[in-house]
């Protein structure tokens, strides 16, 4: 072996060594453990075998904060800095979810709505592994929108177009691996939970969306120790992604400024709506103002608000949902 590669295997090795001994022997790692650990994987140079047993490893025993946070340190630092004198999101908005439960992602109507009101939002995802409902590509196209090659043509007409959303395979090749990995090892991994907090263009607010509740507190705990000063907002969303369901009380995580707290805010709808197709079409009526769709407008106007408080443009659940409102009242169709 190369010495980068016995490097790695040594690495990896070491890692494995302390999160896989049996009970009462096994340790989480530190922060710069993970770290070290993860950037070998990213690199390529650790062996498969390794790769499948740390992410499976991790997977069984659940991440910590710190090890979150020196996972999302080495998938930075793979992909570096934001390009240089490009125009910052205001909002940065991760979509990984690929559930059985997803249903049309009415949130890019959201996000969509926020970049055209002067509050730009870039979108980064990846929904490859769909198993239910219509994923983030999908509904890009019905609007008629596409997505970015890459971080430097998303910077770019960020811009311009006030929302963009960039593939994960577009961001990063290396992290869509190991995510893609998933198809093999049968489960998520906590590739799946460091994506969430990627930021590639160091927006000063962040919107996740988890489906399992325990996932709340582990975000906003790992972003205290990532992003101090900086917001986060973190919310059980429609088959994971970050998006409000109108029929039920949402509890959000909010970080600011260092400091975390719960504001709950209330449902928009009375009840539950009936099934509807996932008919990618259905979000550029609603957009185009054609027809009713209560469920898809509540989801989107729900959602919007959420993500103008998370980036700071009200105080308020209440003033949230009234500026969504009107934003949307204005929305040029």
């Amino acid at each position: 072996m190369t010495d980068t590669r016995s490097d790695a295997v040594a690495t990896l090795a070491q890692a494995l060594g302390i999160i896989g001994r049996g009970p009462g022997r096994s340790r989480p790692l530190t922060r710069s453990e993970a770290r070290d650990a993860f950037a070998a994987l990213l690199a390529g140079t650790a062996l498969d075998v390794q790769a499948g047993a740390f992410l499976l490893l991790m997977r069984y025993r659940g991440e910590t904060a710190e090890e979150l946070a020196g996972l999302v340190d080495a998938a930075r630092a793979h992909i570096g800095p934001a390009p240089e004198g490009v125009r910052r999101p205001a909002l940065d908005w991760p979509s990984y979810a690929a559930g059985r439960t997803r249903g049309l992602p009415w949130y890019l109507l959201a996000a969509r709505l926020l970049g055209e009101a002067g509050v730009p939002v870039l979108m980064h995802g990846d929904n490859d592994l769909q198993t239910g409902g219509v994923g983030a590509l999908q509904g890009l196209s019905a609007l008629g929108l596409s997505p970015a090659a890459d971080l430097s043509e998303a910077a770019d007409r960020l811009g311009r177009e006030g929302f963009v959303y960039l593939p994960l395979a577009g961001l990063s090749p290396d992290l869509k691996r190991l995510l893609d990995l998933r198809s093999v090892l049968g489960l998520r991994s906590p590739v799946n939970t460091l994506v969430r907090h990627l930021n590639p263009l160091d927006a000063p607010a962040t919107l996740i969306g988890v489906f399992h509740p325990n996932y709340l507190d582990s975000h906003a705990e790992a972003s205290l120790l990532l992003d101090a000063g900086r917001w986060l907002g973190v919310v059980k969303g429609a088959g994971g992604e970050g998006e409000r369901r109108p029929h039920k009380p949402v509890d959000l995580r909010l970080v600011e400024q260092g400091t975390s707290k719960v504001e709950h805010w209330p449902a928009l709808l009375a009840a539950a709506p009936a099934d509807s197709p996932d008919d990618p079409g259905r979000l550029a009526a609603l957009w185009r103002g054609e027809g009713e769709d209560a469920e898809g407008e509540a989801t989107v106007i729900g959602t919007a608000a959420v993500a103008l408080r998370i980036a700071g443009r009200a105080a308020t659940p209440s003033d949230a949902d009234a500026l969504a409102r009107s934003l949307w009242s204005d929305r040029r169709r």
